[in-house]
């Protein structure tokens, strides 16, 4: 995506080019471009990698061991990630608990945690989605309850993305049971390993196993791993979906995803015509094009705001929103581009799985990405509620 770069901004991309182009595994960018699905071992080994060269905690102040990137360069490293099919940076510890600890934690969580997700010696998940309490994530039912020097866990989440690798997860839990809904919840760092926890996987369409159950069976929970002040978690988890919210707006990926479109449809013929010439789809890909950097202008603007110390607002639900509708325009113009190609799964049914797969470059995982990205509008707090709140606050007077 073209934007104005300053002389400094234009070779801190060239470096980043640089680097990507010596550094990323062969391997990955495949695995990343469609041909496999990354295991925890290939997710850990790219954040070794950047984590050596001090590229892995971007947003992080340099007083915890971070890059202290500014909006720009978070916003470069992003787009020439994705154009050259590196994996995404894993974001439950260091994109989303992070920022959580650096403002509310006490210092020695601080002290003790941070470390350990820059080394990989943690791996976070998230608990926040439950049964009956998704979009209303107010309305959670597991319970925390104190006993001496801990708290006891009863209860279950639901979409815990990468659950299965995790040695920890993070989680919103009811400590008052007879206050008002967000006034009663508190938020806890749990031990995956603490007797009591039983993690089990949620199958997803195309076999994969990405998102889990995790149940709480009196689980104990040293009461010093409670973040802030009891009863107060709802502020440091809306705090949290900020950050997430900006995140899922993925403007590089979804960049690198309209980059792939382009070069299948300029392949794909239709009418004894390139696919990208027929007025309705060019059309199509025009328009969201245009909707994809007016996007990156307006994430910019909201990185910006954190990175001087201001939480997004409202900001945050709009990109999400917008950033959701835009990746799953891509993702059906990608298995329009593809055609019959982009039948789901093939390999499931076809002799000779192992051969070289046929169609335009894309074309194979183009069926699997377009069924899985129907959740984006839903995980991060689902795009109908990021409208009301949008028009609540700008048009409510609401906060």
């Amino acid at each position: 995506m073209d934007l104005s770069y300053s002389p400094q901004e234009l070779a801190f991309r060239d470096e980043i080019r640089a680097f990507l182009a010596d550094r990323l595994p062969d391997d990955l960018r495949a695995k990343v471009r469609g041909e496999g699905e990354l295991s925890k071992a290939d997710m850990d080994r790219w954040h070794a990698i950047l984590q050596q060269k001090g590229w892995l905690a971007q947003n992080w102040p340099k007083e915890f061991g971070g890059a202290a990137w500014n909006a720009v360069q978070r916003h470069i490293f992003e787009e020439e990630a994705a154009r050259a099919d590196a994996p995404r940076i894993v974001p439950f510890g260091l994109g989303m608990l992070a920022p959580v600890l650096m403002k509310f934690g006490s210092k020695a969580q601080q002290d003790y945690y941070l470390p350990r997700i820059l080394s990989g010696e943690d791996w976070w998940c998230q608990g926040y989605s439950e049964p009956g309490a998704g979009s209303d994530l107010a309305s959670l039912k597991t319970r925390a309850v104190r006993d001496g020097d801990h708290y006891v866990v009863n209860g279950q989440k639901t979409w815990t993305t990468l659950g299965q690798h995790a040695n920890r997860i993070f989680c919103l839990v009811r400590t008052d049971p007879d206050a008002k809904q967000q006034e009663g919840i508190s938020f806890l760092l749990i031990d995956m390993d603490t007797p009591g926890i039983d993690i089990r996987p949620i199958v997803l369409l195309d076999g994969s196993r990405e998102v889990n159950e995790v149940f709480f069976d009196n689980v104990r929970v040293p009461a010093e791993n409670l973040i802030g002040e009891e009863n107060k978690g709802w502020t440091y988890a809306k705090y949290l979906l900020t950050h997430e919210r900006t995140n899922i707006a993925g403007v590089g990926f979804s960049q690198a995803g309209l980059d792939a479109v382009k070069r299948m449809a300029r392949t794909r013929m239709q009418g004894g015509k390139p696919l990208l010439e027929n007025p309705h789809f060019a059309a199509r890909l025009a328009r969201v094009e245009i909707d994809l950097m007016a996007m990156a202008t307006t994430n910019l603007r909201i990185i910006s705001q954190a990175a001087a110390g201001q939480a997004p607002g409202v900001e945050s639900s709009m990109l999400k929103v917008k950033g959701t509708i835009i990746r799953q325009e891509i993702n059906d113009l990608a298995r329009r581009a593809a055609g019959p190609y982009a039948m789901p799964f093939p390999s499931e049914t076809i002799e000779g799985a192992n051969e070289p797969r046929i169609g335009p470059e894309g074309a194979g995982p183009a069926a699997a990405q377009y069924f899985n990205n129907r959740k984006l509008s839903i995980f991060g707090g689902s795009n109908e509620i990021q409208r009301g709140i949008i028009a609540k606050v700008k048009l409510g007077g609401g906060k």
